[in-house]
């Protein structure tokens, strides 16, 4: 019976005791003003664009004449050429025929040729039967679409071109059709839609320092290479182009192969200040490195490619903005005008959305007509497509399975190991190297140290049980507020400020992860904030076409796009925290800050940059930039945290380096695909802080603790403190 009512008793008890309150660290909930403030991230890197595109605009408006012009176009060649990254040597295209399909009034034949050694490109040319010499020829580059140029809107454009007279190099772009990179055999599809394979192995490209559109290009540039080896196309009368992604790869091999005299890029051209304003910077091909921060936008492309013909394509409800279209034609106008051929650059709209749309095909036919010197009538008629089966190139279907061969990743981990190498040749003399970390820091990351720290807005305080919570805002380095919430410990104060930074904000770093109470318990005073694209200011709407693991991989290309990074912005913001710390406790002898994941990347930055950080505790980090380009399935979260371009000069082990001989803590550190590391491969991947902790004598302020259960982590910084 005592066992009954002590059981009544229990059940009473846990329905009736108030639940433990959480604490409310938010603040933009009472700020209405500050309402839009998770898109600070975003809009940070749209207010950068905009600065730039500006300054374009101003030097454009200066161009008067054809010298002017041309001036223009040697440096904007030279740039585009610097920033896409030099293109290898022409290697043997080793092309040959795997099958012919005969139809009505022309035949198939199906091609694989090599890009680059090992480096596979499944390709259909389309030849008339009618062919009496050399004929006008047309590289058609497909768009976003795992069928490729089978699917059935593509087929149309090219029958129809082929039944004007054309021959037609048709091919998979990387990502699609029978060039999966990322092809699952039980799936029997890839794990990524195109725009993901694109992004994916694209952002180790850009952890490299170059957009993967450099393999797109190039696959172009060796598609014209093959064409011309054909006896039925005229080398002089080449053209292009491609719907969207296609479109893209249309614009950018047509502003630097001289070898297309006409190019027709369809829905693809805008130009930047309508593309940050609408659906925002798409997959990583579509974006070269610092393309803004050179002064570059889409009219430049154009503009390339003045006095030779060129038409643009788009459709008014596209979601490239045909607003965008209308200023770039018209902006580009001006150098064709300047060479006195005007009519050379013409534009063609269709009442669609994103797609192929009647007139504009027939725009397209009818200029490639003119231009190519192929006359005939540029109706666009019904045809009867191939059915996909019948235009598979490889035995298999996917070179993965048959060919197998290169991949980007597998062509960029050389790349980047070639970097290691030379990364590691410069830490031999490691004081000279140190001395230089500082301006590669800030030449890759957009790193600027604040001028001004502006006014830190009180916004209210509780008393709690062991502790005061004070809430605050202070100004970021761009428009807008960073939000704080300070906890004070009430009587047991060593005067020791923490700064705790959470990867999933500040609410969750107080309310669902025990370290920041734990520490406040123990006498410390913690300050945990909110940094752009995290809890109160973020994500943000910005998703984009390259959405992976819910890491927005087009807000990262926001920033390099911009000569710009999330880690530069958040590591000046990391800064500014600190400051609130030792203005408002200046009697406090010590601040220290922790991290929680892939926020260790700018913690690093922050503290290389700022000495009141004494020491650094980094709890499930990753190590190394150049540890994401080299995995070939990383873990999504970290791109956000990478510094594009950085590995040419230093990564995260120089950094911590430099920090010698300040204290780093580091817990639980993963490896690149996501996992706990080991602590002797831990130790492996820094052997070069561990080396000048070593050498400057305080090998104990350099600790590294691998595998503990979460719950103990707390006590492991407490020991460490």
């Amino acid at each position: 019976m005592k066992n009954y009512f002590f059981l009544i008793w229990l059940i009473l008890f846990a329905v009736f005791m108030p639940m433990q309150a959480q604490d409310d660290v938010n603040l933009f909930n009472y700020w209405k003003f500050y309402s839009d403030a998770e898109n600070s991230l975003y809009k940070y890197f749209c207010s950068v664009a905009f600065e730039q595109l500006d300054t374009r605009k101003t030097e454009i408006n200066k161009l008067k004449t054809k010298e002017d012009w041309k001036e223009r176009q040697a440096m904007v060649r030279e740039k585009l050429l610097e920033i896409i990254g030099p293109f290898p040597e022409k290697s043997p295209l080793n092309a040959r025929i795997t099958g012919v399909i005969k139809r009505d009034g022309y035949r198939v034949e199906k091609v694989i040729y090599e890009s680059l050694p090992g480096y596979y490109v499944t390709a259909a040319l389309f030849i008339p039967d009618k062919v009496r010499g050399r004929s006008p020829a047309i590289l058609n580059a497909i768009g976003h679409s795992t069928q490729s140029f089978r699917r059935g809107l593509y087929q149309h454009v090219i029958i129809n071109l082929v039944k004007k007279g054309f021959v037609v190099l048709t091919y998979d772009q990387i990502g699609q059709g029978e060039r999966l990179q990322y092809y699952d055999k039980e799936l029997g599809k890839s794990r990524f839609p195109s725009t993901s394979e694109h992004s994916y192995p694209g952002a180790q490209c850009l952890i490299s320092g170059y957009s993967p559109e450099k393999f797109f290009i190039w696959d172009a540039i060796r598609g014209i290479d093959y064409l011309i080896t054909r006896e039925e196309v005229d080398p002089e009368r080449i053209g292009m182009t491609g719907l969207s992604g296609g479109g893209t790869s249309t614009a950018y091999t047509a502003a630097i192969d001289d070898r297309i005299l006409a190019a027709a890029p369809t829905c693809f051209i805008t130009n930047y200040k309508y593309l940050f304003k609408s659906i925002g910077p798409q997959d990583a091909e579509q974006n070269l490195f610092h393309f803004t921060g050179e002064g570059l936008d889409h009219p430049d492309l154009i503009e390339l490619r003045a006095p030779k013909p060129t038409l643009i394509v788009g459709t008014t409800r596209d979601f490239f903005s045909i607003q965008g279209l209308r200023e770039t034609y018209f902006e580009a106008k001006k150098a064709f005008r300047a060479y006195g051929k005007e009519d050379y650059l013409q534009k063609s709209e269709g009442e669609y959305t994103h797609g192929f749309v009647k007139n504009n095909n027939e725009a397209t036919y009818a200029f490639f007509q003119k231009y190519l010197d192929n006359p005939g009538v540029p109706t666009d008629e019904d045809v009867t497509l191939i059915p996909a089966e019948e235009l598979q190139i490889t035995e298999t279907g996917q070179l993965a399975t048959s060919l197998k061969g290169e991949t980007i990743y597998s062509l960029n981990k050389k790349i980047v190991e070639k970097q290691v190498s030379a990364l590691e040749f410069l830490r031999i003399n490691t004081t000279n190297h140190l001395s230089k970390v500082s301006n590669a820091v800030i030449k890759y990351s957009g790193f600027s140290y604040p001028e001004e720290f502006g006014k830190k807005i009180f916004s209210g305080r509780y008393i709690n049980k062991g502790y005061k919570l004070e809430k605050y805002l202070i100004p970021g380095s761009g428009d807008y507020m960073l939000p704080l919430a300070l906890f004070i410990p009430i009587r047991k104060n060593n005067k020791e400020a923490i700064l705790l930074l959470h990867e999933k904000g500040k609410d969750f770093a107080a309310n669902n992860d025990s370290t920041a109470k734990q520490l406040v318990a123990n006498g410390y005073t913690v300050l945990l904030g909110d940094l752009p694209g995290i809890g109160e200011l973020g994500p943000g709407y910005l998703k984009g076409d390259a959405y992976i693991d819910r890491v927005s991989y087009n807000l990262w290309f926001s920033g390099i796009l911009t000569k710009k990074s999330i880690v530069g912005l958040r590591t000046e913001d990391i800064i500014r925290m600190i400051h609130f710390i030792k203005t408002s406790f200046p009697d406090y002898y010590s601040i220290s800050a922790v991290s929680v994941s892939g926020l260790g990347s700018e913690l690093l930055h922050a503290a290389y940059f700022d000495k009141e950080i004494q020491k650094i505790g980094l709890i499930q980090p990753f190590l190394s930039f150049s540890g994401i380009a080299l995995e070939h399935n990383y873990h999504a979260e970290f791109i956000l945290s990478s510094v594009a371009g950085a590995i040419e000069e230093y990564d995260l082990p120089d950094v911590m380096a430099g920090l010698c001989p300040r204290k780093i803590l580091i817990i639980n550190p993963l490896s690149a695909n996501g996992l706990v590391e080991s602590k002797r491969k831990a130790k492996n991947k820094l052997l070069y802080p561990l080396k000048v902790y070593s050498e400057k004598n305080v090998p104990e302020n350099f600790d590294l603790i691998s595998k503990i259960e979460d719950h103990e982590v707390y006590k492991q910084i407490l020991i460490w403190l």
